[in-house]
């Protein structure tokens, strides 16, 4: 009888099929994909934030216009607002090349990989935390 609602931490005949080795390099491979999902997150953040400081930028160019530079505000506006970021690209398409180049094949190859795993998920740190947690002590409970 399973002592929690996930099998993952109860161990048992399903992981004794798994090789250990296997469970490792599964593991590995979804801590790849987790580094890529924060490179991810950062090119997000890199997109949110140089739309934010184009439209800073915008009411910089209004403000200067009317304290009367208008010579500073017209090359803000025709040089610096809308600019591309790389050479033909805006943020939202160096975003849209790296998912489609490597963030969506990566995230497959680790779906394919944990078919070795029979599809179940941190399988590596489910054998950490069965074999780390003080079972029955307050704070190291198995499931919520």
């Amino acid at each position: 009888m399973s002592d929690t609602s996930d099998p993952r931490l109860d161990g048992g005949a399903w992981r004794e099929m798994l090789d250990d080795r296997t469970v490792r390099a599964v593991g590995a491979l979804t801590e790849a994909l987790e580094t890529v999902e924060v490179a991810r997150g950062h090119l997000y953040a890199f997109h949110q934030l140089t739309g934010s400081a184009d439209f800073q930028l915008e009411r910089a160019i209004e403000l200067l216009e009317d304290a009367g530079h208008r010579a500073l505000a017209d090359q803000l506006s025709q040089q610096l607002l809308g600019r591309n970021v790389l050479p033909g690209r805006w943020t939202f398409q160096v975003i849209e090349d790296y998912e489609e180049t490597y963030y969506e094949p990566f995230r497959d190859f680790e779906r394919q990989g944990r078919q070795l795993t029979r599809g179940q998920r941190h399988v590596h740190e489910a054998d950490l935390k069965r074999r780390r947690r003080s079972a029955g002590l307050r704070g190291h409970e198995a499931t919520p």
